[in-house]
């Protein structure tokens, strides 16, 4: 395997002595630092989340407001629809009053049975 000369020193520190251990004194400062920074980092988050949900806000209301004229325009053509169908129940539904009562997902149709002429022979029997 060739090495570059350039980077033999990095390979060198790799594998030298350990390093000393932290005393005291660096423990209790690196704490406090980390202490601090961790203060920092949820005050900035705090306020990130804030301004990002005021925004959040802002823009619905403004997107509600843009479509309140497209809001009152669909439902007017849903009461005319519902108008002209007569048979919907609130505005929602078919159209056509002949499809039936639908109540979770059963579908209740009235229907009506005719007699057959042809089925009656003398005597309200069948003929064979």
């Amino acid at each position: 395997m060739y090495r570059d000369p350039r980077f033999s020193g990095i390979f060198q520190t790799l594998g030298g002595p350990a390093a000393k251990p932290p005393t005291l004194l660096q423990k209790v400062v690196g704490a406090v630092v980390m202490a601090g920074v961790f203060m920092l980092a949820l005050t900035f988050s705090v306020a990130f989340f804030a301004v990002l949900l005021t925004a959040g806000v802002a823009i619905w209301g403004w997107v509600w407001w843009k479509t309140r004229a497209l809001r009152k325009a669909m439902r007017a053509q849903m009461d005319a629809q519902a108008a002209a169908g007569g048979a919907r129940a609130g505005g929602y539904g078919p159209a056509s009053g002949d499809r039936g009562l639908i109540i979770e997902g059963e579908v209740i149709r009235e229907v009506e049975i005719e007699e057959d002429p042809r089925r009656d022979g003398p005597g309200g029997r069948t003929p064979s």
